[in-house]
């Protein structure tokens, strides 16, 4: 195992231990009736170290897994050195290795030596380096009597759903979002915009028109509109829809309140914030197998944050089947992908879901997970999905050979 830290350092961490949080101690919410918490209880029962590692050094905050970082860090790190075989390597590992097998975990501040090497397997078009994601949404929060589907000058199929706005409305909605609050971007990550991924109160800011020019524009859409916010399908159910044009810097608690300004949102169900931060991650709906080994090299495994899954526990899942796969690759055995009913299982099928155009990560929540196939009231649907993720789980747990 390579660790470039305190050879190569980056921007983030403070110090040269394994596993260090850099962010928050939270590792989300733990209730079992959530999805983040349904996803912890799937990787105890695959016997994950971090979640190990989690439970042991957790410190008190309600519902959420909030663990001491020091202890966190120290646990996994002794755990690892007391492993047979184990290597510890301090040093930049500044390209991908042309045997034999490997599993790259380099976290979203992968070094550029690294980037390169990885830019080159598998094609500089399919490795991004700016997370630049807008809000989405469930489609069953989206009030279907004021938005309706269309697609700009009624060309192809209605694939948008569009939420018109009357002057009087986008007036309201300009002067908040040009006066709300945003979070203050890291040192390393000023002054990066681009015109391709610029937040949309950046946009704003240019001038009151600038939207009806540009995301919010309504020609071909609503002629009689002020402006027109666009909906996409954000996964191939058609359970997620993202804001187009919509990248924004703005706090969690504003964006809430600026999305419920939309006609047709007023109870929008945010699953995923949008954020713009450097972040290096892989297209891999493209370029990635379910097993998490790369379709043009099936000897290199992913993990990790770096395969678009969003949050400590989702990169902590994604590390684990990683891990576990890679195993199994070595001695000739078939990879194991958990069923798409689990909250594991749905990430792992909607970061290679093939018909995703503009692959965003995402953390777990329910809107990835299948549609209930039995009838079920709106207030009992998620409980209903975590009573059948825990079943799938079990079911899959006791056929497989993990």
């Amino acid at each position: 195992m390579f660790e470039m830290r305190p050879v190569v350092s980056n921007p983030v961490h403070a110090t040269d231990n394994l596993a260090e949080l850099v962010c928050s101690n939270s590792l989300g919410s733990d209730s079992p009736e959530g999805a983040p918490g349904e996803l912890k209880s799937e990787l105890r029962k695959l016997n994950s170290l971090i979640m190990e590692a989690a439970d042991n050094t957790r410190v008190p905050a309600g519902q959420a897994l909030a663990i001491d970082r020091i202890l966190f860090s120290k646990y996994i790190e002794e755990k690892l050195l007391s492993c047979p075989g184990f290597e510890l390597i301090r040093g930049e590992a500044s390209e991908i290795p042309s045997e034999g097998i490997t599993v790259i975990a380099t976290g979203p501040l992968t070094s550029d030596n690294m980037a390169k090497s990885l830019s080159e397997l598998i094609g500089s078009g399919f490795l991004y380096f700016y997370d630049a994601v807008s809000p989405v949404i469930t489609a069953e929060s989206i009030d279907t009597t004021k938005a309706f589907a269309a697609n700009r000058y009624g060309k192809g199929t209605p694939d948008y759903l569009n939420c018109s706005m009357s002057r009087e409305e986008y007036d309201a909605f300009y002067d908040f979002l040009i006066n709300a609050e945003r979070v203050d971007p890291h040192d390393f990550e000023r002054g990066h915009f681009f015109e391709g991924c610029m937040p949309v109160e950046e946009i704003a800011i240019r001038g009151k028109q600038t939207l009806l020019f540009g995301p919010m524009k309504p020609v071909g859409l609503d002629d009689k509109a002020e402006a027109v916010v666009q909906l996409r399908k954000e996964n191939s159910e058609g359970t997620l829809y993202s804001l187009v044009g919509f990248q924004t810097r703005l706090k969690w608690g504003e964006q809430k309140k600026l999305v419920q300004m939309i006609p047709g949102l007023e109870n929008a169900e945010i699953v995923r914030y949008g954020v713009m931060h450097r972040n290096i991650f892989i297209n891999s709906p493209k370029v990635l197998n379910q097993s998490f080994s790369l379709k043009s090299s099936p000897d290199v495994f992913m993990a990790g944050q770096i395969t678009g899954v969003e949050g400590y526990t989702e990169s902590s899942a994604a590390g684990l089947l990683a891990g576990i796969n890679a195993w199994k690759h070595s001695n000739g055995e078939p990879p194991v992908i958990p069923p798409p009913e689990t909250v594991l299982g749905s990430l792992v099928k909607h970061i290679t879901d093939a018909e995703i155009e503009n692959f965003q990560p995402m953390n777990a929540n329910f809107g990835i997970m299948p549609e209930l196939q039995m009838k079920a009231k709106k207030k009992d649907r998620k409980l209903a999905k975590v009573n059948r993720a825990v079943k799938a789980m079990d079911e899959w747990l006791a056929s497989s050979e993990i």
